[in-house]
């Protein structure tokens, strides 16, 4: 047989682009359109339906960046319409096929009802099968311009991602609004050669099945009627009907398939653009859901939830309906999809607790599992907070990215630094906005890692990156493939259901320990610095609020413990942890809110705590310790003057200051407290850190060492920092000055200032305070520069065979040596308050009270002796997606801790970032709760959610060893029980009680105990 492949191929995509698809639409009559363009920001649709409206035609510009225009269209179904397929056609200018980052309306009946959306993909709203016709058709559809912020591919600055740069200028030309006629033989004529040529194009040229399909398609073609698609549309199906007809292979590999639309919270628009994206991503699905009965639709973040149900009942009513029906299925159980590298440990645990409840709450439904498919990275804490959270199963897609490995699995066990381990799945699809082309299944079935063992992946399907969901050609393409010859079978389950059959067939999968590291995005560690700032203290000052308002509720009479308002200013911290707001990678306008909402918070909690502090009563001076140890530090009074003071964990004491072993002595540019000695250079860097202690010196070369870098990746800006950023730097080492700014003797300091680049200035204060090893280096920072990072560099004179860095609950260790490409992928790597290395016998600590991202190298000099350098990356200066990213003043604090175990470094981090507070205060309540214990650590102290009264504790074991101890309680205790992260009681059952609780911990074991209070005696 002749090779006419290429003609036939030809042929069929000519006919089905230029003849069939123009065909969908069998008859057409316009709307009468008009407009109103709303001024500011959006409004109700009250205020909308009472607007004046004006004539629009079509092909008419519309729509300024950020703007809402309403347009109100009437119109009548002709008679010759009866009894066929009606729908009303709305394109409003779409460009290109993503719905997320462009023009997208709702449409509303007259009476309020939202309908449905349109989208570049989804431009039809359901109008009836009418029996007469004549029918009266009135909408009023409000249509969003917001602008195109990845024009250019992505790689050129845009004032557009801000409303307040924008401009006015109309970005859209609305090009049509008609009542028309779907031509469903053609429809399905379509969808017919979709999944054929999807099916064909992806089998090799030996397979007897993709000629057989090229043959039938040639055939079908020649009974296409060129002057009469629809008249002759029936009969070509039929000629196609054999060939999808005919059943996959036994052996054919299994797509399981939910419907999804991944919503972002924020991203290329504000957190009030993505309010209204739900309401029209979610009025698609349900009125997908009337259409088809086979349909199931999983979505997360319960944030989204709640604005739904505040700001759109009738779409809030159609969602419990489906929910019901079992077509709508909660999943995820976090309150939004938040990154998975930057929030705190109990800032998770609420992700999963405030997620968890809401569903439980508003649907009677216990989500079984956590999806986050697109968080730029997991910390190895994850599979205990999700287990302890009541989790059966973690899903990701996102380690698809990967810049340098493959990751080796696709369903495997994944186990996190306690021992914990979780039923994980990694879609092959390699999407987590599937369309079931030919391409995607094909490349689900050739990227299954597991082939030989498992027989099944997961598929999530529909528009996302910013919403619009499932289509029904979506469910057209996945009816076909789900028993096809050529093709995996498609099956559209719930994701328990895909959970629970993988398990069984696997549940011997392979297991990954330890963090699930991405190879590409790891700039998010550090841009938009601000933003990650004020994560990182309001995750403290909540700490903060909650302990003593806890304190205030055990012993200040009258005193009402603000379970509502904690509650909201949770939910505020927890949606700007979305895995596009604090890793920094959306538009200015994000970042902007997202800062103003920080101080907000800031000072709402500050007055939580000053509340709490002043129900126990006026009285003299005390020093408060919200860090869950013992503290002896120098603190400033209310005059400013320096005291040292003792402190005991989560407690106060009087402002008594005493004397401290040695004071601090200033002589020129040398600090010394008799722990350490440090000499500053004349170029600013540390010249010397002297541990009098241990008689070593600490540095290898000069420390903190400002660095500049130039920074521009190859893609996405604000995501990634490329290795090649480390080949072209400047060293800082010009000075304005070294200064003696303290000579107190329980603290010294030392001022460094230097003016460098595009106008930028910094300014740092080098600081030793009495009976403390720890350096601090406050520095204020005004940022001029573009496409450039900074680093401060310390090159320790230690031998390390790995770092360590705090994550959630604990610790991970990472080598320093890159024998592997896996390890030398981890050139920028994430960390929160703390970094340490170490050799046998003597380690030192970087801490830091708002950095993230950091490395970690380490070389051998000519002296044979090993420098192991730990360098913090201190801002970003990005142009794209937010071209002033990171621009303006910044101020933070990092220190070095010499001779520093793990436990110090533990200690020395909840300190710098947990300042003692100083208070009038009337007496000095017992501490709520104190252990007795090493590597004991009180995470969080709270009053119970369910308003009983209980005290609620979470401890965890902060070495990485084993612990046992005891926790006693400054009231009087009736019973102890250990309970879930939603303070439900655990099968452990009650602890011993005897005034206090034995505590015993397995290496990095998250533990919550619920305590009930006793009479007063």
């Amino acid at each position: 047989m002749h090779d006419e492949r290429r003609r036939i191929e030809e042929r069929v995509e000519r006919l089905h682009t230029q003849r069939i698809k123009p065909a969908l639409y069998a008859a057409t009559v316009p709307f009468e359109v008009e407009a109103w363009q709303a001024p500011g920001e959006p409004v109700s649709f009250e205020e909308a339906a009472a607007a004046r409206y004006t004539p629009f035609a079509m092909d008419t510009p519309w729509g300024p960046p950020w703007g809402t225009t309403w347009f109100r269209m009437r119109g009548e179904v002709p008679a010759e319409f009866a009894g066929r397929r009606v729908e009303a056609v709305i394109d409003l200018g779409f460009v290109g096929d993503w719905p997320g980052n462009q023009a997208e309306a709702l449409v509303h009946l007259p009476d309020g009802r939202p309908l449905k959306a349109v989208n570049p993909l989804n431009q039809y709203v359901p109008i009836a099968n009418p029996a007469t016709g004549g029918e009266r058709i009135d909408y009023l559809v409000e249509a969003a311009s917001n602008p195109d912020i990845l024009a250019d591919g992505f790689r050129a600055p845009t004032p557009l991602g801000d409303v307040l740069t924008a401009g006015d200028r109309p970005l859209y030309t609305f090009r049509r609004a008609d009542i028309a006629v779907l031509d469903e033989e053609v429809f399905h004529l379509d969808l017919d050669l979709q999944v054929l040529l999807g099916v064909m194009t992806h089998l090799g040229d030996h397979e007897p099945r993709r000629h057989e399909i090229l043959h039938a398609l040639d055939r079908a073609m020649d009974i296409l009627d060129l002057d009469d698609v629809s008249g002759s549309a029936a009969a070509v199906r039929e000629v196609l009907a054999p060939v999808l007809a005919k059943p996959a292979h036994a052996s054919a590999h299994t797509v399981s398939g939910v419907g999804h639309a991944h919503i972002d919270s924020a991203w290329l628009w504000p957190i009030r653009e993505t309010k209204r994206k739900t309401s029209r991503t979610f009025s698609n699905v349900t009125a997908l859901a009337d259409e088809y009965d086979d349909f199931i639709f999983a979505c997360s973040q319960a944030q989204q939830y709640e604005w739904v149900r505040d700001n759109y009942p009738h779409v809030w009513a159609r969602i419990q309906d489906s929910v019901k029906k079992g077509q709508w299925v909660p999943v995820g159980g976090m309150w939004v999809e938040s990154d998975g590298n930057l929030p705190g440990g109990e800032a998770i645990a609420r992700q999963l607790v405030h997620g968890k409840r809401f569903f439980i709450e508003h649907f009677g439904i216990e989500t079984k599992g956590v999806w986050l498919p697109d968080s730029f990275g997991y910390n190895a804490a994850y599979p205990q907070l999700a287990k302890l959270a009541g989790n059966d199963w973690f899903l990701t897609q996102k380690i698809s990215w990967n810049q340098t490995n493959k990751f080796p699995h696709h369903t495997f066990w994944w186990e996190g630094i306690d021992g914990t381990r979780i039923f994980t799945h990694f879609p092959p699809v390699d999407t987590y906005n599937a369309r079931f082309s030919g391409e995607e299944m094909d490349r689900a079935v050739r990227n299954y890692a597991e082939k030989g063992a498992g027989t099944r992946s997961l598929a999530p399907f529909g528009w996302g990156d910013g919403g619009g969901g499932p289509t029904r050609e979506i469910m057209e393409r996945a009816r076909r493939l789900a028993d096809l010859e050529g093709s995996p079978k498609v099956v559209v389950e719930h994701p328990d259901e895909f959970f629970a059959k993988a398990r069984a067939e696997y549940e011997d999968a392979p297991v990954w320990n330890g963090e699930l590291y991405l190879e590409l995005h790891r700039a998010t560690y550090t841009s938009q610095a601000r933003t990650k700032q004020g994560n990182r203290r309001s995750e403290h000052k909540l700490r903060e609020a909650e302990l003593w308002a806890t304190t205030a509720a055990l012993h200040a009479p009258g005193y009402a413990y603000p379970y509502e308002q904690l509650d909201r200013l949770w939910k505020t911290v927890l949606l700007h942890q979305f895995h596009d707001i604090l890793p920094g990678s959306s538009i200015a306008w994000v970042h902007r809110e997202a800062e103003a909402e920080y101080a907000r918070v800031a000072e709402e909690l500050e007055a939580l705590t000053a509340q709490a502090l002043a129900a126990l009563g006026a009285g003299t001076a005390r020093v408060f310790n919200t860090s869950p140890y013992d503290r002896a530090e120098v603190v400033r009074d209310g005059s400013g003057t320096p005291a040292y003071v003792e402190v005991p964990a989560n407690g106060c004491a009087p402002l008594a200051p005493t004397e401290p072993a040695q004071p601090v002595t200033v002589e020129g540019r040398v600090l010394d407290n008799g722990l350490v000695r440090v000499e500053v250079a004349e170029d600013g860097t540390l010249a010397s850190v002297y541990d009098v202690r241990a008689d070593r010196e600490v540095l290898a070369e000069p420390g903190n060492l400002l660095r500049l870098h130039t920074d521009l990746p190859n893609y996405w800006d604000a995501w990634d920092i490329d290795k090649h950023y480390k080949n072209r730097y400047t060293d800082l080492l010009d000075t304005d000055g070294v200064t003696v700014v303290e000579t107190d003797p329980l603290l010294g300091a030392l001022r460094v200032e230097r003016t460098f680049g595009k106008g930028s200035k910094i300014t740092q204060t080098i600081s030793v305070r009495a009976g403390s090893p720890r350096i601090d280096i406050e520095t204020d920072l005004d940022w001029h520069e573009a496409e450039k990072i900074l680093k401060a560099g310390f090159p320790v004179d230690i031998r390390a065979p790995h770092s360590s860095a705090e994550i959630q609950f604990g610790h991970i260790q990472r080598p320093t040596h890159t024998n592997t490409s896996w390890e030398a992928a981890r050139f920028e790597v994430s960390g929160h308050r703390w970094v340490h290395i170490a050799e046998p016998g003597y380690g030192v600590a970087v801490i830091n009270d708002s950095t993230y991202g950091h490395d970690v190298s380490r070389t051998v000099r000519e002296d044979g002796g090993t420098t192991t350098k730990v360098s913090l990356s201190l801002v970003r200066a990005p142009r794209v997606p937010d071209p002033e990213a990171d621009q303006g003043r910044h101020r933070f604090t990092y220190s070095l801790l010499p001779g520093a175990s793990i436990e110090d470094a533990v200690t020395e981090g909840y300190a710098l970032n947990l300042p003692l507070r100083v208070a009038d205060s009337a007496g000095a309540p017992e501490p709520v709760v104190s252990v007795e214990g090493a590597g004991i650590t009180v995470e969080a102290v709270k009053l119970a959610d369910d308003t009983s009264g209980d005290v609620v504790v979470r401890l965890y074991e902060s070495r990485g060893g084993r612990a046992q101890g005891v926790l006693r309680t400054g009231f009087p205790l009736a019973g102890a029980a250990v309970t879930d992260l939603l303070e439900r009681p655990l099968d452990e059952g009650e602890a011993a009680v005897d005034g206090t609780v034995p505590v015993t911990l397995r290496p990095f074991q998250i533990l919550t105990l619920r305590l009930r209070r006793g009479a007063v005696s």
